[in-house]
C-alpha cells in the first residue's frame, strides 16, 4: 500500500523536478562549462576525493534550492485548503508526513547521486592509480545535507504557510552558505571568512579544491551528520506539529544537534582541511619520488629524471641537483616556494608538467634544475614569465638546441610578449659568448634563482650586452 501510494506521489506531485534539476543543472555546469574544476591534479574527474569535493562544492547552489523547494512543497496543503481536513483523519500525522517528505528527499539524493556517479566512472577510467574511501563519507554527507534541508523547508513552510516561506527561506539559506559561512581557498589551509571555524562548517558546502591532497577530517564528518540529523528531525516535526506548543518542542532536535556538532567539529582550520597521509607518502624509485597519489606517473618520470638528472650533473657539477620530488607541501597562492639546491621540485599543475612526457619531461626537468621558479605557474597562479624565458634560455643550451623554444602562452599580454623578446635578444648574446663564459652565467643565475633574488634571469645569462 505504501508503496503505491509513493508512486502516485511521485508520480503526480512536482518531487521529481527538483532532482532533475539537480541533475541537470549540474551536469550543466560540470560538463558545459570549460571551468578551472576540468584543470590541474585537483580536477573533478582526476581523483576521487576531488571529484566528491567538486560535486560537493556545488551544494553552494542545491543546497538553498533544496531549502526553497522543500518549502514550495510543504505548502501544498495550505494551497488545497486541505490543512484542516487531514487534521481529522484519523490516520496518525507523521505517517501522513513521510511519504511527501520522503519522496521529496529522495528524489534530491537521486539527482545528487547520479551526478556523483558520472564522476566516479569518469574517474575510474582515468589513469590515476589511488583508490581511497575517504571520498564516500565527503559525499554521503552531502547527499544528508540535501534531504535535510528539503524536510526542513517542508516543516517550515507548514509551521508558517505563508507565500513568502520558500523565497524567504532561500534568500537566508543563499547568504548563509555564500557569504556568512564562506571558507577560502587562497591560504595554504582553507580558513572561514566571516564566522568562526566551528559555525562555518554548518554550511554544508567546501571550497572549490585546489590541492588534490586535501580532504576532510573525521570529525568534521561526524559533526555535520549530528547537526544535519537534527535539522532534519526538526523539520519532520514541524511537519507533523498540530499545536503551538509541538511547534516550539520541535526546536529540540536541531538545538541539541547544534549543541553537539559544535563539541565534535574542529575548532580552527588545521582540523578541518587536512592533507591524507596515505595519499602524501612518497613513493621512490631512486632518486625520483612522487606521492602515491601520483604514483602512476613515477615509471616515465624515473626514466626521464634520470637523464634530466645527469644532463644537470654535466653543466652544474657538484653544484647540481641529485634528487627529483614532487612538491607536496600546500602553500598560499602566490607564496614563495621552498626551494633546495639539492632537489628539483615538480609540481603537476604546472604548465610545464600538466601533460609533458617524452623529451618535453626531459626539458621540463632541466629547466627546473637550471632556473628554479620561486613562483608556480599553474592555471591559478600566473607566475614570472621572465622565469620561464630564462628557463627555456638555459634548458635549450643545455639540451644542445640551436634555437631557442619558447614556451607560448594562451592568452599572452604586451608584458609577455616583451619578456619573449628579450629572452631571443639574450638567448643571441649568449651564444655569442665563449663555452666557459657559458657556464658562468649558467651558474651565476642558477644561484640567483635559489636565493629567490630580485635579479633580472635574462640579465644575467645576456651578460654586458643586454644592459
Amino acid at each position: 500500500m505504501n508503496a503505491r501510494v509513493l508512486r502516485t506521489e511521485l508520480r503526480r506531485s512536482a518531487a521529481p523536478w527538483a532532482g532533475l534539476l539537480v541533475l541537470g543543472g549540474s551536469a550543466a555546469v560540470l560538463f558545459l562549462i570549460d571551468g578551472i574544476w576540468w584543470r590541474g591534479t585537483a580536477g573533478w574527474t582526476a581523483q576521487w576525493t576531488s571529484m566528491a569535493m567538486w560535486t560537493r562544492w556545488l551544494l553552494a547552489f542545491w543546497w538553498p534550492l533544496s531549502v526553497g523547494v522543500g518549502a514550495l512543497y510543504g505548502l501544498r496543503d495550505a494551497r488545497s485548503g486541505t490543512a484542516e481536513l487531514f487534521g481529522t483523519v484519523p490516520k496518525p500525522a507523521w505517517r501522513r508526513a513521510a511519504l511527501p517528505a520522503g519522496a521529496m528527499a529522495g528524489v534530491l539524493v537521486a539527482g545528487f547521486g547520479l551526478v556523483v556517479a558520472a564522476g566516479a566512472v569518469q574517474v575510474a577510467l582515468g589513469d590515476t592509480g589511488y583508490r581511497p574511501l575517504g571520498w564516500v563519507p565527503i559525499s554521503l554527507v552531502a547527499a544528508l545535507a540535501l534531504a535535510a534541508a528539503a524536510v526542513f523547508g517542508m516543516g517550515v513552510a507548514r509551521a508558517v504557510p505563508s507565500v513568502l516561506t520558500p523565497p524567504a527561506l532561500v534568500v537566508l539559506a543563499l547568504v548563509t552558505v555564500a557569504v556568512l559561512l564562506r571558507f577560502g581557498g587562497d591560504d595554504a589551509m582553507p580558513r572561514p571568512i566571516a564566522a568562526p571555524n566551528r559555525l562555518s562548517l554548518f554550511s554544508p558546502v567546501t571550497v572549490d579544491p585546489r590541492e588534490a591532497l586535501f580532504t576532510l577530517s573525521g570529525s568534521v564528518h561526524f559533526g555535520q551528520t549530528l547537526w544535519l540529523l537534527g535539522l532534519a528531525a526538526t523539520g519532520f516535526a514541524l511537519l507533523v506539529a498540530a499545536t503551538r506548543r509541538d511547534r516550539l518542542l520541535s526546536l529540540v532536535p536541531v538545538l541539541v544537534g547544534a549543541a553537539l556538532a559544535l563539541g565534535v567539529l574542529p575548532g580552527d582550520a588545521r582540523g578541518t582541511y587536512v592533507v591524507d597521509p596515505a595519499a602524501a607518502r612518497p613513493v621512490c624509485d631512486g632518486p625520483v619520488c612522487v606521492t602515491t597519489m601520483d604514483r602512476h606517473r613515477l615509471p616515465e618520470l624515473s626514466v626521464r629524471g634520470a637523464e634530466a638528472l645527469r644532463i644537470l650533473h654535466d653543466v652544474l657539477g657538484d653544484r647540481a641537483p641529485r634528487a627529483i620530488r614532487e612538491e607536496s607541501e600546500p602553500r598560499a597562492l602566490g607564496d614563495l616556494r621552498r626551494l633546495d639546491a639539492g632537489t628539483v621540485l615538480v609540481d603537476f599543475d604546472e604548465r610545464e608538467f600538466t601533460r609533458a612526457s617524452g623529451r618535453d619531461l626531459t626539458r621540463a626537468l632541466v629547466a627546473q634544475g637550471l632556473v628554479p621558479t620561486c613562483y608556480a605557474r599553474t592555471d591559478r597562479e600566473g607566475g614570472l614569465v621572465e622565469d620561464a624565458a630564462a628557463q627555456s634560455v638555459a634548458a635549450s643550451w643545455a639540451l644542445g638546441e640551436s634555437a631557442l623554444v619558447p614556451v607560448e602562452t594562451p592568452g599572452a599580454g604586451q608584458y609577455d610578449r616583451q619578456a619573449w623578446d628579450d629572452a631571443r635578444a639574450a638567448w643571441t648574446a649568449f651564444a655569442a659568448t665563449p663555452p666557459a663564459e657559458q657556464r658562468a652565467r649558467i651558474a651565476a643565475v642558477h644561484d640567483a634563482a635559489l636565493s629567490c633574488s630580485t635579479d633580472r634571469r635574462l640579465t644575467v645569462l645576456a651578460g654586458s650586452e643586454a644592459r
